[in-house]
């Protein structure tokens, strides 16, 4: 069983310059996989990332959006697909099988209903979790360049209490409080856990 997020940037056509983010975006996937035949970029905009772990497939989901965010004007929609892998390709994708198509055709349906975050292939229960994620992405849609720099700060960071996080980015420990709570990050956290107890109670299947 894995996972496998597939996404794209939005309003990426309108910076001129394509490394703005797309160094973001490459530092972001290393984050998440750094054995780099787990992701790849194409299309110029697009990518897909297989994540093994399924219990890491939300919340590295989460971590690729704050990399991003942290880029003013920029957002990314991605699609989450859970099943299995029946082909190993020389690059992940050229890898097949159900997790990378209910990615896959999952983001085209994205694309179409202008939602950022979405899951596909948790029997019976699809429906609830896209529930929880599209609440959850509203509030992380409207995150600020600072909610999403606290937010990939604490992931890159979650031993850290939050003075030494405000010592990294120079800022003080009430000034850090006060963003975790504007990104709304203890309900991302509690959805993540929330995601995580369910997928385990649940049989995936092709």
């Amino acid at each position: 069983m894995t996972s496998v997020i597939t996404g794209d940037i939005i309003n990426s056509t309108k910076h001129s310059n394509p490394n703005v983010w797309l160094t973001s975006l490459k530092q972001a996937l290393e984050q998440v996989s750094s054995n780099t035949n787990n992701w790849e970029i194409f299309r110029g905009d697009s990518f897909q990332i297989e994540i093994s772990d399924i219990n890491q497939s939300f919340i590295s989901a989460v971590y690729i959006k704050a990399c991003i965010k942290m880029i003013k004007g920029l957002d990314v929609r991605m699609a989450i697909g859970f099943g299995h892998k029946t082909f190993n390709g020389n690059t992940v994708t050229e890898s097949n099988g159900s997790a990378f198509q209910n990615s896959g055709n999952l983001l085209e349906i994205l694309k179409q209903s202008k939602t950022n975050l979405k899951l596909k292939g948790i029997p019976n229960i699809d429906n609830e979790l896209n529930l929880y994620l599209k609440l959850i992405g509203i509030l992380m849609d409207n995150w600020s360049v600072n909610s999403a720099e606290i937010v990939k700060l604490h992931l890159e960071n979650e031993n850290k209490i939050q003075k030494e996080l405000a010592k990294i980015i120079g800022i003080s420990q009430d000034a850090v409080s006060k963003r975790m709570k504007r990104a709304y990050l203890d309900e991302i956290l509690e959805v993540n856990e929330m995601l995580i107890s369910k997928i385990a109670q649940s049989k995936i299947i092709a």
